[in-house]
Order: structure tokens, then C-alpha cells, then sequence
């Protein structure tokens, strides 16, 4: 769905509240409050009244656009233009796009971020799953001290022995990735068995890693195969992890070149968007608005 799109399907207000109203109600308008069907339309203010509870409520109450004073069409501009860009879109581009101010837009991207938020994750990854861990932030400049750096202007360390922030991601070959920010002690070999046991569906599923130790045990409970990245990126017999190196190097790519800076506390808002993306890179543009709108208003 590009913006010309937005405008042709809901060019007024009341066009995008009646087609919320579709997709979260189907017709039949639920109190958010007591959940009583017991309700009576107020158009003159595109509100309802609950003859339950006696209160009134719009179709926005608790979903990402609740208490928002922006005409809904910015939302889904907003929602249209984030889907779109592949590799992020920052705050200060969103506000200039929609001519809000730069913490509005910043709001709005979080809100959107939000409704991405994987819910399917109790899903299995199955057939070849390719696992790896990278580090993200941005290299130490003169007097930063900051996290994300060594600080201090000292030379940014690689590998492992970084201070960046470690995320460990799974990939199924051809279908969906989880990427998640851990802490450089969930790098062991351990917690890295139990996220592979929570992810991946063990008994229909083979997995593929490069050859760092924390991976030795697994072979134990699934098939494991492994590709060294001291001698070669593909393996004789076909191993490799490069569809996850591809996502690495669009998220940090992204990041450095849309974003610039993402703190410890945001990183996971940041991945729910890079991996919705990905995960729906099949799906028709408006068929992926549409679902982006009802996970926006709680329906998915």
C-alpha cells in the first residue's frame, strides 16, 4: 500500500474510523471497558455509547492510535510509509514526511513498532534453520564513554570481545527469523541449547551454525551441521549460514544508515520491525497493510 493508495481509500476521517471499525468489530460494535455488545452509535461525534457500563468509547480505545490528537489518514500514512521502507525510516524523515514534530514522529514510529511485534513466535521453525549471533552498535569516537562503544576513543574491539550489544538470531531457510537482544552470559552453550529448543521444532528440523563453541552440544538433541568462516562461507556439502548473514547486514545497515543510534532499550523494537518486515517480504503491500491495521487495533 503506497501513500497515493491511502489517500484514494481514505482520503476523510470518518473513511479510516469506519474501516477500523470494520476490521476490529466486523459490524458489531464491542464495549473495550466491560465487553458488552450492549451499544448505541453516537455519529455526530463517531463515538459509541455502552448502555452497560454508561460510558462512551471510539474505536481507537486500546489500540496504538488511542488518545492520539493526529487525523487518522497520518497514521496510515505513517503505517505505509514504515512497511515500505526497507531499511527503516527515521523520526526526524517521518516528521518531515507527515509535518509533525520531530517527537510526534518518533511516537508514531514506536506505536507502529508495536503493532509489528511478533505474535505467531510459539510457532516452530522447521527444515533448515540457520543460527548466529552478531553485534550491534556503533564504533567509540573520542570522549564517548557511552554503552554501544569501548568509549574514550580506544580502538572498537571485534568479535566477541566487543562491547556492543550481542543478538542472537534464527532463520528458517526461506521463511520466517527471530532475532533477539541477550546478554553476552546468555552466549553459552547452554542457553543457547534452550533457545534453540524453543524455537526450532528439533525433530523436523536441521540446523546450521558457523563454528563457534556454543554451539558443540546441540548436535546432541537435532542434526547439526557446520560451516567455518576461518576457511570458507559455504561448506562442501552445501552449509551455510549466509540468508541470516543477509539479515544481519540489513538490520545493522539500517541502523547506521537510517537510524544512527539505537539504545539497549529500543533494540527490540527495532528487530520486531526489521524481522516483520522480512517475514512478510511475500505478502501483496496491501494485504500487509491490512494485517499491520488489525494487529494495530488488537485483532491479530
Amino acid at each position: 500500500m503506497n501513500i497515493v493508495r491511502v489517500y484514494e481509500l481514505f482520503p476523510t476521517e470518518a473513511d479510516c474510523i469506519a474501516h477500523l471499525e470494520k476490521v476490529r468489530w466486523h459490524g458489531k460494535p464491542i464495549c473495550p471497558y466491560c465487553k458488552s455488545d450492549r451499544t448505541t452509535a453516537m455519529p455526530t461525534e463517531s463515538r459509541h455509547h455502552c448502555n452497560a457500563c454508561n460510558t462512551t468509547f471510539s474505536v481507537t480505545v486500546g489500540t496504538i492510535f488511542h488518545q492520539t490528537h493526529l487525523d487518522l489518514q497520518k497514521w496510515f500514512l505513517a503505517v505505509s510509509l514504515v512497511l515500505n521502507a526497507k531499511k527503516g525510516l527515521s523520526a526526524r524523515q517521518l516528521a518531515r514526511d507527515l509535518e509533525v514534530n520531530k517527537n510526534t514522529g518518533w511516537r508514531m514510529g514506536m506505536q507502529i513498532r508495536k503493532a509489528m511485534g511478533e505474535q505467531e513466535q510459539r510457532e516452530l521453525l522447521t527444515g533448515v534453520v540457520e543460527m548466529d549471533e552478531t553485534y550491534i552498535g556503533g564504533k567509540p569516537r573520542k570522549g564517548n564513554t557511552g554503552s554501544g562503544g569501548q568509549g574514550g576513543g580506544n580502538k572498537s574491539r571485534r568479535g566477541r570481545g566487543t562491547n556492543k550489544m550481542p543478538v542472537v538470531g534464527l532463520l528458517e531457510r526461506g521463511g520466517r527469523v527471530r532475532a533477539q537482544v541477550v546478554k553476552k552470559t546468555d552466549l553459552t552453550a547452554k542457553r543457547l541449547d534452550e533457545r534453540v529448543r524453543r524455537h526450532v521444532d528439533t525433530e523436523n528440523a536441521v540446523l546450521f551454525t558457523d563454528q563457534y563453541q556454543g554451539y558443540i552440544r546441540i548436535r546432541r538433541f537435532i542434526e547439526h551441521r557446520i560451516v567455518n568462516h576461518a576457511r570458507e562461507y559455504v561448506a562442501e556439502d552445501g552449509t551455510h549460514i549466509n540468508a541470516l548473514e543477509g539479515f544481519w547486514a540489513l538490520v545493522k545497515r539500517g541502523i547506521v544508515g537510517r537510524y544512527h543510534h539505537v539504545t539497549v532499550r529500543h533494540l527490540p523494537a527495532y528487530l520486531n520491525e526489521f524481522s516483520y518486515r522480512f517475514d512478510h517480504r511475500s505478502v501483496e503491500a496491501d494485504a500487509l497493510f491490512g494485517k499491520t491495521l488489525a494487529r494495530a487495533v488488537g485483532v491479530q
